[in-house]
């Protein structure tokens, strides 16, 4: 009987010290949330609504850009994002886009975007945008889906620019420069700068350009703009075309030839072209001959009455010349 009484002694004493010990945390409990119900606003954490995809560094102003909403809606099913407002002169501004994994892409564009408006405005003249959106894509299918390409683009195409459909006498909306995911391991800094400029000479003419409009102008031209005042020699420029010195063209490349394995002589030539004008004539012959040609389609008929009117020779005169210009600059 002493040991049940002690036994039903010692679990009295148990449960009055489980309640007292409950009630003590009720009571700490309730102090503790009526001190945080008296605390002013300020001083609590406001609560964040959930946001549609994880963003890094996208600023205020970065954020508030019009430009970024449908870039965002494209970009941040891939992963988080980076956003970095910059200065392009004149109060404008500009944009470059990517993901925290392309840092390196992302601040060698950011350094170079500035420069790069200036050199294109320099050779093209000021009546374009001078301000640019310039994304970094992290996969061949973000790339695509950048471009609003139905399918995965060549993997040797290392960045493209993209602008909505033109309709006459409008300027091109939906603007932007898009670098693909292997584009920093392909090229150096220098080659990405250089990328950049002939890219946005495609944005910068867009307004001036039809679709149709031959390659050897469009593509000979924004490389020209790109490497102007760049200090760069011929051969390194157009090595391909050094390399076959003794193969001089006989025409001026055609659109097919700027596919496929020789895409890349047929860029080099294209350059060579736009080179040879602008050191035979001048510049601002250059740009207008450019406004002609990409104003519409053409066959070598209606080249040849651009070329007479523009800079007063012939397509096979200029053909010649340029000839003789190449040989010059590979012997």
């Amino acid at each position: 009987m002493t040991g049940a009484r002690r036994l039903r002694d010692w679990w009295s004493a148990r449960r009055r010290f489980e309640f007292c010990l409950t009630v003590a945390m009720v009571m700490a409990l309730t102090g503790v949330c009526v001190a945080l119900l008296m605390l002013p606003n300020a001083v609590l954490p406001k609560p964040r609504a959930a946001q549609p995809g994880a963003t890094e560094a996208v600023g205020q102003a970065a954020a508030a850009d019009p430009r970024l909403a449908e870039v965002r809606r494209i970009v941040e099913p891939f992963g988080p994002i980076v956003a970095r407002r910059v200065p392009t002169g004149d109060g404008r501004q500009s944009l470059v886009v990517g993901h925290p994994a392309q840092q390196v892409e992302i601040e060698i564009l950011e350094r170079e975007l500035a420069a790069a408006i200036t050199g294109v405005t320099d050779v093209w003249g000021p009546g374009w945008a001078q301000s640019a959106l310039v994304v970094v894509a992290s996969s061949p299918s973000e790339f695509a889906a950048l471009l609003r390409s139905g399918a995965l683009l060549p993997t040797e195409v290392a960045a493209a620019s993209i602008a909505d459909p033109l309709t006459p006498g409008a300027q091109p909306t939906g603007q932007r420069v898009v670098f693909g995911p292997d584009a920093g391991r392909r090229l150096d800094p220098a080659g990405m700068a250089t990328l950049l400029r002939h890219e946005l000479t495609h944005i910068a003419a867009r307004a001036d350009t039809v679709d149709g409009a031959p390659l050897w102008m469009l593509e000979g031209f924004a490389d020209y703009t790109a490497n102007h005042g760049q200090g760069r020699r011929f051969a390194d420029i157009a090595p391909t075309v050094t390399a076959h010195a003794g193969e001089i063209p006989e025409d001026l490349p055609t659109d097919a030839e700027f596919s496929g394995p020789d895409a890349a002589l047929a860029y080099e030539k294209a350059w060579s072209i736009c080179a040879f004008v602008a050191e035979k004539y001048d510049r601002a012959r250059l740009v207008q001959l450019y406004h002609r040609i990409a104003a519409a389609e053409q066959d070598p008929a209606s080249e040849d009455h651009v070329l007479r009117e523009v800079l007063g020779t012939t397509r096979t005169d200029f053909i010649t010349d340029w000839r003789s210009w190449l040989t010059a600059q590979t012997t």
